[in-house]
């Protein structure tokens, strides 16, 4: 059963009526609970892109909420069901407001050094993943940066080309966040992002595989195309996602998707059920996402 071994989602903001946009430890708290609830062990919880100062209230209410976790404070400690949180994904703001999909492109800045050591300062402990749209000015260079400080640097919210991605993934990126969304089209000419990811066999790449985000025939493509060891099923979850049954998540009034509507363990269990490996699908929530984690 996929519930009984050790499940990782890298990519996860929010779900049950709870996100990271918030002050509230608690809150970060419940958010663990709903996941640990669907068979999640841990979460990486993904950081919104905003004013800097903002993003890092919302970093302080994780790293409060793991203290609590751990028992380091007057709060009850671990609870058996809860998934464990290991860290946070600074889903921004360093991206490009061309590829903005569901995010606020008026929060997104240039790469700086500057910026990201004003971001990061007191929270190099939790810091797991940064993305970065590769192309933009200087990218490389902080990807370069980050990277040395053992931080993941994903590639995303991106219309980077073929060549953008590949001086991205030499100057140290490792990841690609959610493989075709919000990032330029692979076109017969120009594969971009998409095209590198699926290409290359030592970047990772997230897949969100609910019935939204990628169609089924566009996940049968990955899988028989990509390294097997390289994918990396999250699930985008946003507060919206377990509010309402079989509902997927939109904003705005073009109805954008604005995340995932299933946990990790709830998309193995449909791709599975469509016909995927089983070993394949388990070891993407469960091997590969520990490798990518641990593999600096």
């Amino acid at each position: 059963m996929i519930v009984m071994m050790k499940t990782i989602d890298v990519h996860t903001h929010g779900i049950g009526g709870y996100d990271t946009q918030t002050t509230i430890s608690d809150n970060i708290l419940r958010i663990a609970d709903i996941h640990g609830s669907h068979g999640v062990s841990e979460i990486v919880l993904s950081i919104y892109p905003a004013e800097i100062a903002l993003m890092r209230r919302h970093m302080d209410a994780v790293k409060e909420a793991i203290e609590k976790s751990r028992g380091g404070s007057d709060q009850p400690s671990h609870d058996a069901t809860r998934a464990s949180i290991i860290g946070v994904h600074l889903e921004g703001p360093f991206l490009n407001p061309e590829k903005s999909g569901a995010l606020d492109k008026g929060t997104f800045i240039e790469p700086a050094e500057y910026h990201f050591k004003k971001l990061i300062e007191g929270f190099e402990g939790i810091v797991k993943i940064i993305t970065i749209a590769p192309e933009m000015n200087r990218a490389p260079q902080l990807i370069k940066k980050i990277s040395g400080r053992g931080i993941i640097v994903n590639m995303g919210h991106s219309n980077a080309t073929y060549n953008d991605a590949e001086a991205g993934y030499r100057a140290g990126a490792r990841g690609i966040t959610h493989i075709f969304n919000a990032m330029r089209a692979f076109h017969h000419r120009e594969p971009g992002l998409a095209g590198f990811g699926l290409l290359n066999n030592d970047v990772y790449i997230e897949v969100i595989a609910d019935p939204y985000h990628l169609d089924e025939k566009t996940l049968e493509f990955i899988f028989r195309i990509k390294n097997p060891e390289r994918i990396l099923i999250v699930s985008d979850t946003v507060k919206e996602a377990k509010t309402t049954p079989g509902a997927k998540a939109i904003t705005g009034v073009h109805e954008k998707l604005s995340g995932g509507c299933l946990t990790i363990t709830e998309a193995s269990r449909r791709l599975i059920e469509m016909g995927f490996d089983p070993p394949v699908v388990e070891n993407c929530i469960s091997e590969n996402p520990e490798r990518y984690l641990s593999d600096q």
